[in-house]
């Protein structure tokens, strides 16, 4: 029973599930999106609920939170900007025509997927759509931005000349199969990566090395060059849809509808670890201090070394599947379809696996001191017998 962990705190403040969780850049706030077509703000401090965002017309499919403004996107085809503060609706983006899925800040932009197959752009404060994305033959699920002075080479750009007003990018992932790289200025298509016979669930973007990854419910996550389109490496272990990824120095974490969670190194597309003790799909992941901690259709999330695999904790109580996973302050925020967000004490397990990483790079550390010693003795026993034999 030691390895299961009760809350500290449970919030039941929702009347429907919980489809996403956002943390503030600045973490002191946390951002609730729900099925009761609410939004919610939590303090980090007191893990109170601070503000109650109302005027959606359905669902809240997904919220983003930054330090002075929330965004909650939903099933009733628009878009909502909110003080953070006041809990004041600021704007309301409209112009989709069927569900917002996915919404993302970058700058002064805000771009959005929905199921009537488009992405859109529009300007953070003036409330006004920018430009349109079409071409996708069905819904757009996932979204990435990047600039292409990023990764492009200024040789390259000199290219691109009808783009030089903007050098932003969106990348947009579908369940026709693709993904699509657009110019955000003109809204032209820059690249079509083919390659998944199953829709694109997820994406994440290393720019500064070119790099895009896709995960698929064809069971691959695929790695692509950015600039050229070309792929690069396809990652086929898993045994059921890839759902949500997770890129942290050079290793890849992808959480499946397989149960498992696995660990990629890039450079070679070697899978090097396997997670395991999921009941369910993993339906959300993040990477914390050497642990990796999932959630799963099967209620729980659980904490792993992130390099030997071993699960560490349990953490029980949920009712429903957890959608999404936060970590501040040595706190874990999990937000489920049961309504309700938990707040667990993780202070003890990122303690032992801090020990844990000390004790190891000190024997790291001895272990190469012993081979340089062997091999200065190898060298010195070396040029001895050289000189007795003359050489």
């Amino acid at each position: 029973m030691g390895n299961f962990v009760s809350a500290v705190k449970v919030c039941t403040d929702h009347q429907g599930g919980i489809n996403w969780l956002s943390l503030s850049p600045d973490g002191q706030r946390l951002l609730t999106g729900s099925e009761d077509g609410t939004a919610r703000l939590w303090s980090t401090a007191d893990s109170q609920c601070h503000g109650h965002l109302q005027g959606h017309e359905s669902y809240i499919t997904f919220c983003h939170l930054e330090n002075e403004a929330a965004f909650t996107c939903s099933a009733d085809h628009t878009i909502r900007k909110w003080d953070v503060v006041t809990g004041q609706c600021l704007a309301i983006y409209r112009g989709h025509t069927s569900i917002v899925n996915r919404i993302l800040v970058a700058k002064d932009y805000l771009f959005s997927g929905s199921y009537d197959r488009t992405a859109r752009c529009w300007s953070v404060d003036k409330e006004k759509q920018i430009q349109e994305f079409r071409g996708h033959r069905n819904c757009v699920l996932t979204l990435a931005h990047y600039s292409s002075r990023d990764v492009l080479e200024e040789e390259e750009e000199e290219e691109e000349e009808e783009e030089k007003v903007s050098r932003d990018l969106l990348v947009t992932g579908s369940t026709d199969c693709t993904v699509k790289v657009w110019w955000v200025s003109s809204g032209r298509c820059y690249q079509t990566l083919l390659g998944h016979t199953g829709a694109v669930l997820c994406l994440i973007l290393d720019a500064p090395n070119r790099e895009l990854f896709s995960g698929s419910t064809d069971y691959t996550i695929r790695t692509w060059n950015i600039v050229t389109g070309e792929q690069l490496k396809v990652f086929k272990e898993h045994q059921g849809s890839v759902i949500c990824l997770e890129l942290v120095n050079r290793h890849l974490y992808s959480g499946s509808a397989d149960r498992t969670v696995k660990c990629w190194f890039v450079d070679t597309g070697e899978r090097i670890q396997t997670y395991k003790a999921h009941k369910h799909s993993v339906s959300t992941l993040k990477y914390h201090a050497g642990i990796l901690f999932t959630g799963s259709g099967d209620a729980c999330a659980r904490a792993f070394n992130s390099r030997s695999g071993v699960l560490q904790k349990i953490f029980r109580g949920h009712k429903f599947i957890i959608n999404c996973i936060q970590i501040h302050n040595e706190l874990l925020y999990t937000a489920s379809h049961d309504g309700t967000l938990r707040i667990w004490d993780i202070r003890g397990i990122c303690k032992r696996n801090k020990r844990r990483l000390k004790k190891e790079r000190s024997v790291q550390g001895r272990s190469s001191q012993k081979g340089s010693l062997s091999r200065l003795f190898n060298n010195k026993v070396g040029c001895m017998v050289q000189q007795e034999n003359g050489e």
